[in-house]
């Protein structure tokens, strides 16, 4: 129940955050649309949320957290550990942005080879250095984070990435309204979001008892315990990240494509941060009690009503980002620069990452069955079969599908990663095992998604010339998507995916 609410509590705040986030890069496409600077904005954002996959949610906290959770619950001074975590990522973060100014024009070359020699590159590479130390002022904001999971306060943690979203809005506003340079301000947007987001979570990790003050950073035995612990993880990181680059080298030949990426990216990352970032969250720091408490049963039962909740959200959101996709990008971002055609090209990368979505979110799920044991090699050699599979693909398919190609490696290399951590838990024993319960689930979820995926089709074919008409998209998407919700219901109550109790019960929480 504990861990239910924790999951409710960050995938609340996770949805308000994307809701917001759609907000922005609603104005976003329809000031930029997918034009150079658009494409140069995408590409500079890119480079901090790279490295933040090592230092933020990434390796050093899938190995800091599961050391914080044990030492907080036997009384261990996590404190007084937290605070040497703290000064060393520190040092580590501020020479990381030191060589990152100077190297900026080889990492966008790596990045996107592609911008060479037109005014995209120029650009990338001033927006890339005013956005870069975002990584120091997140990955500290994660470090705080990890500390307030640990101890189960989620609310700060999971509400403060929205501060991100309104320093872009309000940043599009005042530059708009001041005619400031759209994309200037919103790369000062993103430093700026930083240091708020680091502030807030700073005092609530004070509030809550642990003021995390720095201090000369020294290499203590338990830090030298948490490198050993986070090199597999961040190589991991690695391997992972250069999927991204895979994909983002092969867009960047094509006019557009990093933008399209881009917006298709936002629009099945709601699920997957509403669902999977907010279980792995959860789930990681209570596994990790649960094995220094010794709780094998409990630690069972909280993987497989996490994996339930999962595919109950999951797959249906998959569905419907597979049947709708051209409503769902229309609305959402088809207005000012953004035209016809750029809805055509989002959509179609919308709907292979839908093909992919349910691993992705499952990926979260057994993450944490390694993390929570300081089992961070085994992920760091899946995560290597995930790169082979996705360069394959993506390289291979790119004189036939274009730039979908980079989406096809992606999804394909998610379930890949996913079939090896399944494969790699079952050395976990019962532990890492689906009980009856959710066997008897899953597909009965499974019918009940594809009945409402059946009913969307439906409701979208119907209403397809109200789609049309500027003034009605959005009243057209509202009803698609209430007629899914209700379809949803009742086939899930119709199947057994869930009973009505569960569902009163969902509900209020």
């Amino acid at each position: 129940m504990s861990m239910m609410r924790g999951i409710f509590t960050v995938g609340v705040w996770t949805f308000v955050s994307r809701i917001l986030g759609f907000v922005r890069d609603v104005f976003i496409a329809g000031v930029l649309g997918a034009t150079p600077v658009a494409e140069a904005f995408v590409l500079a954002f890119s480079l901090p949320n790279m490295f933040r996959r090592f230092f933020a949610e990434g390796a050093f906290n899938m190995a800091f957290v599961p050391i914080f959770s044990k030492k907080l619950a036997s009384g261990d001074d996590p404190l007084d550990f937290a605070r040497d975590a703290l000064s060393m990522l520190a040092l580590v973060l501020i020479i990381l942005n030191a060589i990152a100014m100077l190297a900026m024009p080889y990492l966008v070359w790596i990045m996107a080879s592609g911008f060479s020699g037109d005014e995209r590159f120029d650009l990338t590479v001033v927006f890339g250095r005013i956005v870069f130390p975002y990584i120091l002022f997140i990955s500290l904001a994660a470090l705080a984070s990890g500390v307030l999971n640990s101890a189960g306060r989620f609310v700060a943690t999971s509400a403060a990435p929205i501060l991100l979203n309104i320093c872009f809005i309000g940043g599009l506003f005042v530059g708009n309204w001041a005619g400031w340079n759209i994309g200037l301000t919103l790369a000062w947007s993103v430093p700026v979001a930083g240091i708020a987001q680091l502030v807030f979570v700073w005092v609530a990790a004070h509030r809550a008892g642990f003021t995390l003050v720095p201090r000369f950073p020294r290499m203590t035995p338990q830090m030298n315990r948490l490198a050993v612990i986070a090199a597999p993880a961040a190589l991991a990181g690695g391997v992972v990240q250069v999927n991204l680059v895979v994909g983002r080298q092969i867009a960047s030949y094509f006019e557009g494509a990093n933008a399209w990426l881009y917006y298709a990216d936002r629009l099945y990352q709601l699920p997957l941060g509403v669902v999977g970032i907010a279980i792995g969250i959860v789930l990681l720091p209570d596994l990790s009690r649960r094995l220094r408490l010794g709780d094998t049963d409990g630690g069972r039962d909280a993987f497989n009503r996490a994996a339930e909740f999962s595919l109950l959200l999951t797959i249906p959101s998959a569905i419907a980002l597979l049947v709708i996709p051209t409503a769902l990008v229309s609305v959402l971002f088809e207005r000012g620069a953004f035209g016809a055609g750029d809805t055509a090209a989002t959509a179609l990368a919308t709907a292979i990452y839908g093909l992919g979505l349910p691993a992705f979110v499952l990926q979260k799920l057994y993450q944490p069955l390694f993390f929570a044991r300081e089992d961070t090699k085994s992920p760091f050699y899946f995560a290597l079969v995930a790169l082979v599979v996705n360069a394959i693909i993506a390289i291979a398919l790119r004189p036939y599908v274009g730039f979908t190609a980079a989406a096809y490696g992606a999804t394909l290399a998610g379930w890949a990663m996913l079939g090896c951590l399944w494969w790699g838990s079952r050395k976990f024993g019962e532990a890492a095992r689906f009980d009856a319960k959710l066997r008897a689930k899953s597909w009965r979820i499974a019918l009940a998604s594809l009945m409402m995926g059946a009913a969307i089709w439906a409701a979208a074919t119907l209403l397809e010339p109200m789609l049309q008409i500027t003034g009605w998209r959005v009243i057209a998407l509202i009803i698609i998507l209430a007629v899914g919700g209700v379809s949803y219901v009742i086939s899930g109550l119709l199947t057994g995916a869930f009973t009505f109790v569960e569902l009163r019960r969902l509900v209020r929480r």
